[in-house]
């Protein structure tokens, strides 16, 4: 299946034009990885640093990086809310997951010290804020679980959150220490560049089928074939497409818009706030965030969207949507500022959890991250190159006593309730869209 990303994500913007090579000739080698985000390219460099003799091929579909890991808010969670818990078993399962998050930020903050990368890394902590004032019920909730689990929190009224935002668009709040927030465009690129020289990095090479033999596994393109002693699948949102673990994840297709940015008047006319990240109280409304350089980015779209690719009509009706999200929260701004709209692909489970296993002979697969891929999913890509390699890890360790995925029913069936829901969730957070 061929994918192409729509062309107009800020985020890639920023970044400077590279030189890369596609596939077009027959390759073997010891390693394959398909699928250069961050969990491809954290697990290509930790396979080449322990084995510097081994030949190891990573491929992408698309342009390294630039799917749904330059495609996203830019949020790097400690956590996520959860509307309650009905038993002790639910807390555990929370705070199994919040371990995971943690981890995940561990392994970026380390690579982004070991390598010195500017990815304008801001340890802000993070808002779940909502306009509706019922929904202070879910946040005082939410604030008692995290009191238990121990992170650090706090409740924040109008008058508070205009302050500390630059809207009065919000009634209720609640901040959390731990998030930080980043430019993924740079992360990711960093990590392109940090790839060992026996990795063989091909790009806009799309995977078309792969049949497991004895010994090897065939890897088929457009043009040629890999033949790999094992392979590792990190295409995210793709999985269910290649065929993988395709009855526990399916793809969600998100869409988001961000700003010029302010001007100095315009700055000021909102207060001139530090650098912020708003994530909704309901899951269908908006994300919103300020970035260093005084851009505003939302994402207040999420659908079942066939095929991926969004033309450019499509994205413009979006872009109608995200355009009032801004002035609803900034009247103040004008209403031709927003300067860019994309979409991209996020894999989900039923019970938001991750995948992580070996799934047959020499076949590895690591994704499903819900929404929250920047950490977790670098830390899976390097936790699955160790697993891949017959290493264990206190991290494996952590990684495996999560909840394990949920058998999803029939696409028939699985098409009609997540349109149902997301259709559900968007009545609820209409409000906060």
């Amino acid at each position: 299946m061929k994918i192409t990303n729509d062309s107009n994500c800020s985020w890639v913007n920023d970044l400077s034009p590279r030189v890369f090579k596609s596939l077009y000739k027959d390759e073997y080698c010891d390693w394959l990885i398909v699928g250069a985000g961050f969990t491809g390219l954290s697990a290509a460099r930790k396979l080449g640093e322990l084995n510097k003799s081994q030949k190891i091929i990573l491929v992408d579909a698309q342009l390294a990086g630039e799917g749904a890991s330059s495609r996203n808010s830019g949020y790097l969670v400690d956590t996520t809310l959860n509307d309650g818990f009905t038993s002790n078993k639910d807390l555990e399962n929370y705070k199994k997951k919040t371990d995971i998050y943690a981890l995940g930020i561990g392994t970026v903050k380390k690579f982004i010290n070991e390598y010195q990368v500017d990815c304008d890394w801001n340890e802000c902590g993070k808002f779940f804020a909502t306009s509706k004032k019922e929904d202070k019920k879910i946040l005082l909730n939410f604030s008692k679980i995290l009191t238990k689990l121990n992170f650090e929190n706090y409740l924040l009224n109008n008058k508070e959150l205009t302050n500390r935002l630059g809207t009065n668009f919000y009634n209720i709040g609640l901040y959390t220490k731990g998030g930080i927030l980043l430019h993924p465009g740079k992360l990711v690129r960093a990590m392109i560049n940090a790839l060992p020289n026996n990795v063989k990095l091909y790009e806009n090479s799309c995977l078309l089928n792969w049949v497991s033999n004895k010994d090897y596994i065939t890897s088929i393109f457009k043009h040629s074939k890999i033949n790999s002693k094992k392979i590792i699948f990190a295409t995210n949102g793709f999985l269910k497409s290649l065929g993988i673990k395709k009855n526990y994840n399916f793809p969600i297709t998100l869409t988001a818009s961000m700003t010029r940015a302010l001007t100095e008047s315009e700055f000021k006319s909102i207060g001139e706030p530090k650098e912020w990240g708003v994530l909704p109280v309901r899951p269908m409304g908006a994300t919103v965030r300020m970035t260093r350089d005084r851009r505003i980015l939302i994402r207040n779209t999420a659908e079942v969207h066939n095929p991926f690719q969004m033309s450019q009509k499509e994205l413009d009706k979006r872009s109608i949507i995200q355009k009032l999200g801004i002035a609803k929260r900034f009247p103040q701004l004008p209403k031709d500022i927003v300067s860019s709209t994309w979409s991209g692909i996020v894999s989900r489970t039923r019970n938001s959890s991750q995948i992580f296993e070996k799934i047959r002979n020499n076949i590895y697969v690591a994704g499903c991250y819900n929404g929250s891929g920047i950490g977790v999913g670098t830390l899976f890509g390097e936790q699955i190159a160790l697993k891949a390699s017959d290493q264990n890890t206190k991290e494996i360790d952590v990684i495996e006593r999560r909840q394990k995925p949920s058998l999803l029913p029939t696409d028939f069936i699985l098409n009609i309730g997540v349109k149902t829901r997301l259709m559900y969730e968007r009545f609820l957070a209409r409000m906060d869209v």
